[in-house]
């Protein structure tokens, strides 16, 4: 099986090693020194099932790999509309595309049932851009879990065994293509799950980055550090309430155990992704992730106050820090 992760950071790159070892026929677009030592030395994957090295083409020019069996999206949201401008080599006539990305996704009314199906965000698709170059057809969701970080280019540390990507379709079907995906993905080990709902799968990884993304801006701290203040407990615990409101009004039902959640981050010395970018001074994920939800949230027509302060204060952070528009 052919298969292309578009966008080889911390993320795409694990998934990419994964795909590797488990026996894909791999290859990475990929950019500047993590492209350079892609190419020289391969993937390095220091993980605690072991450290290994995943050898597979890379390049920054989708033209050098030609149509796939599948793609794995798995840039930050801000550089879709990249994606969207460049993708076209990599698909053949039924090339799946999937997004494996943090926050609501751009096609998460597309066959959603409903009052509120069809509708769009074009926050999240300025101009239809990705819409327009791929289309829900070939989208399948992804929402993934693994707390690793670039250390070095070509380089990834993965910090824990719990490494898990959820696949679904759009319209709740279980496919021969997510199957196919997914194969590769558990023979290099990588725990997968196929969903016959992936929005529920999305809100289930939403709450997580809602009650931790925004506080994490504001501090500049991992959860252990934050949990140290009772208040931001409390505050954690009410965003955990809100989200989970919006996403059953909208017919969602998030799997997600508050207490397991508060106590790892007790614990947890990872900085959320967010805040990795905030610190590198990359575009950040505002709009998928925050401002989405708010939009969620009112189109629900659900109360959101605490998830509305901490929202707000971060969007000031990430605007004054030139990473939001």
């Amino acid at each position: 099986m052919k298969v292309c992760v578009f966008g080889a950071g911390a993320i795409g790159g694990h998934l990419a090693a994964r795909l590797w070892r488990g026996g894909a026929e791999v290859s990475v677009v990929a950019r500047g020194a993590h492209l350079s030592a892609i190419k020289a030395d391969g993937m390095r994957i220091d993980a605690p099932d072991g450290s290994f090295t995943a050898r597979m083409r890379a390049t920054d020019n989708p033209v050098d790999l030609g149509p796939q069996d599948a793609v794995l999206v798995c840039v930050k949201s801000p550089a879709l509309g990249s994606v969207a401008a460049t993708i076209a080599p990599l698909l053949g006539a039924d090339t799946p595309v999937v997004f494996v990305i943090n926050g609501i996704p751009w096609w998460y009314f597309d066959q959603h049932g409903g009052a509120l199906d069809g509708t769009r965000l074009d926050a999240l698709d300025p101009g239809g851009a990705v819409r327009a170059a791929i289309g829900p057809a070939r989208a399948i969701g992804g929402v993934v879990y693994s707390a690793c970080t670039v250390t070095a280019p070509g380089m990834v540390l993965v910090e824990h065994s719990r490494n898990r990507l959820v696949l679904g379709e759009l319209d709740g079907s279980l496919s021969a293509r997510t199957a196919a995906i997914a194969a590769p993905l558990t023979a290099g080990g990588f725990t997968m799950e196929v969903s016959p709902d992936i929005r529920s799968a999305v809100w289930s990884k939403l709450m997580l980055n809602l009650a931790t993304g925004p506080l994490s801006v504001l501090t500049t701290e991992p959860g252990r550090e934050n949990l140290r203040e009772p208040a931001v407990e409390r505050a954690m615990r009410a965003i955990y309430d809100e989200s989970a409101a919006v996403a059953r009004a909208l017919g969602c039902v998030p799997v997600f155990d508050v207490e397991a959640s508060i106590a790892g981050a007790r614990k947890s010395g990872h900085k959320s992704s967010i805040l990795q970018d905030l610190e590198l001074g990359r575009p950040m994920e505002v709009a998928t992730i925050f401002d989405a939800a708010l939009t969620l949230a009112r189109l629900a027509q659900v109360e959101t106050p605490t998830l509305d302060l901490v929202v707000a204060l971060a969007r000031v952070r990430a605007k004054a820090a030139g990473l939001f528009a």
